[in-house]
């Protein structure tokens, strides 16, 4: 996830509308097999990047996302139901 973190960074203040993002796709052997960063603009997201970098080698894989609430879309969806 530190290293996560360290991508996200280098997206700061260029993602707008979207959050500053990093994804680390780690093999089951602890391998790291893809990263990525949300790119300037928004887009591609990390996670893309990240999967696309590993290719047929993230199935099975983890991925690491560091992921800030999205206000916009918090502020459409409905409150959770209270029993």
């Amino acid at each position: 996830m530190k290293l996560a973190l360290g991508l996200a960074r280098r997206g700061l203040g260029r993602t707008a509308p979207n959050p500053a993002v990093g994804a680390v796709l780690v093999a089951p052997d602890g391998t790291i097999i893809g990263r990525g960063w949300t790119q300037p603009g928004g887009r591609p997201h990390a996670e893309t990047v990240a999967l696309a970098q590993a290719g047929d080698a993230a199935r099975g894989s983890t991925l690491y996302v560091t992921l800030e609430p999205c206000s916009a879309i918090s502020a459409r969806r409905p409150p959770a139901p209270t029993r």
